[in-house]
């Protein structure tokens, strides 16, 4: 009998108010169930936005160090229950254990850091140009936060958003993605546990379109951090605007890794087979172009393809597999007609491309690692996000040529380049247009107390991540104390 979970709102766990559901299915075997989960509506969302509004007050009145320490308890809960975790969402989105253990250490060293930022708070002091008069700045939180998050990191970007959130003082509204609501349910219950106010944080399961919109939307919801396509992005983006909501966009990506003729080609190896077909491409950081030099290019590719030739295919709580299943069958398909689309535009596949059934991966949504060459800066397949096992091979003459190509897309999150030439490096860490760089390293594998976020199309200047997420969920508050007792007028008493 499979599990069956429920939303949590104004302190307690509750069904949808319509009494439909929805099932959570393991994409690696569609046959088991992970849960069952409510789906919810408008009204359900409507509670949930009442509740946090309700509690706010007297959240934001919990001291901000006291607040860390709660979230420091919530880290060590998720120590304790890190390998329970790690095999649950492994079971209902598919990327392999050491991967999910990953997921859940960037949760607990987040905690870990919105532990110490509930003791910066920091302000400034400035002087006055008055006599008698002192000028300072605090940070206040904002109200409720309308969190809405991907399938692909079920714990770490839910706890990139929340923990800053409830650490400034703000109350959350949380709609997980529909693929991992399990995760995120775990993740509320070690809040609460932690001992976070029962009303501050809500739980609301369903779809983007009902649940989703309905909290972006809402009068009673001051900001949005989304996290999801950039199609999706743009209409969250415009549907907030409406009423100057702060809003927090984490979209697409098409990251490229340069490697150029002076890289170590077996370092250089090894990260783009981590970059392109780690998380099953599944990462917005994941690495979808791969631009060699020309001096380089056919030994490394030869590398490159008998390595990812032997990738280990599986489910993912085989510890011996490599790269577990995409996320679900439409998915699967969105991939495979992306191969299509690069044979129907010239590119020639030289692995992969096509779904992958043997044995027990039958049961699953499984794609071959595919790799493609004689790829066109502007071929589709070069162009577009595909969120999956497919990597574009591009060839170039120099730097100047690499870091051209690599900045032709409408996307600009992360970014890579594999070089021993430090002016190379340099020139590549200026000219890249990028949110993220990485000298000698993949395009993925970003730390919790770095900012997080991309330029162009990859979202709207925000940052997650480190000090940047707790400036996204406060507001600076001016304050001016004049104790001259007399009326002091700035701009005309002192000129």
């Amino acid at each position: 009998m499979a599990k069956k979970y429920q939303n949590f709102i104004n302190g307690q766990w509750v069904d949808a108010r319509s009494g439909e559901t929805f099932e959570n299915r393991n994409p690696a075997n569609w046959d088991e169930i992970v849960g069952i989960f409510p789906k919810s509506g408008k009204e359900d969302v409507d509670a949930a936005v009442a509740a946090a509004r309700k509690a706010f007050d007297k959240w934001k009145a919990v001291p901000a160090p006291q607040r860390g320490e709660i979230m420091k308890r919530a880290g060590d809960l998720l120590v304790e229950r890190k390998e329970e975790i790690a095999r649950l969402m492994t079971r209902e989105m598919g990327k392999i254990l050491v991967e999910t253990r990953g997921d859940v250490q960037e949760g607990i060293d987040t905690a870990y850091y919105a532990f110490g930022e509930g003791r910066r708070m920091f302000g400034r002091t400035v002087p006055s140009e008055l006599p008698n008069k002192f000028n300072m700045t605090t940070r206040i939180p904002i109200g409720v936060a309308g969190i809405i998050t991907p399938w692909n990191f079920p714990m770490a970007i839910p706890t990139w958003k929340i923990f800053p959130a409830l650490t400034c003082g703000d109350t959350v509204v949380f709609k997980p993605a529909s693929d991992t609501p399990a995760t995120a349910t775990v993740f509320v219950e070690i809040l609460l546990e932690a001992g976070v106010m029962p009303e501050a944080i809500n739980l609301v399961h369903g779809g983007g379109s009902t649940v989703g919109m309905a909290i972006v939307t809402h009068p009673d919801v001051n900001m949005i951090s989304f996290t999801g396509s950039s199609a999706v992005g743009k209409v969250i983006n415009a549907a907030a605007g409406k009423d100057l909501k702060r809003v927090s966009l984490e979209l697409g990506g098409k990251n490229a890794q340069i490697v150029m003729d002076d890289a170590n080609l077996e370092l250089a190896l090894e990260g783009v087979l981590w970059g392109a077909f780690g998380t099953t491409g599944q990462r917005c950081t994941a690495t979808s172009r791969l631009i060699l030099h020309e001096k380089v290019y056919d030994k490394f590719l030869d590398m490159l393809v008998e390595r990812a030739s032997k990738i280990k295919i599986g489910n993912g709580l085989d510890e011996s597999v490599e790269m577990g299943p995409v996320i679900n069958e439409s998915q699967r398909e969105i991939i495979h007609n992306y191969v299509k689309i690069g044979l129907e535009e010239g590119a020639t596949l030289v692995l992969g491309g096509d779904v992958y059934e043997e044995g027990e991966c039958a049961k699953g949504w499984f794609y071959q690692p595919t790799i493609f060459v004689d790829v066109k800066p502007n071929m589709r397949i070069a162009q577009e996000e595909i969120f999956g096992p497919v990597l574009s091979v591009l060839k170039v003459s120099d730097l100047d040529e690499a870091i051209k190509v690599l900045n032709g897309t409408k996307y600009g999150l992360s970014s890579s380049i594999y070089t021993q030439d430090v002016n190379a490096a340099f020139k590549a860490m200026r000219d890249i247009e990028a949110g993220i760089t990485y000298i000698n390293g993949p395009t993925i594998g970003a730390e919790c107390h770095m900012p997080f976020g991309g330029v162009k199309e990859t979202g709207n200047g925000h940052r997650e991540g480190g000090w940047s997420a707790y400036d996204f969920f406060s507001e600076v508050k001016t304050i001016y104390v004049d104790y001259s007792g007399r009326l002091q007028r700035a701009q005309i008493d002192n000129r």
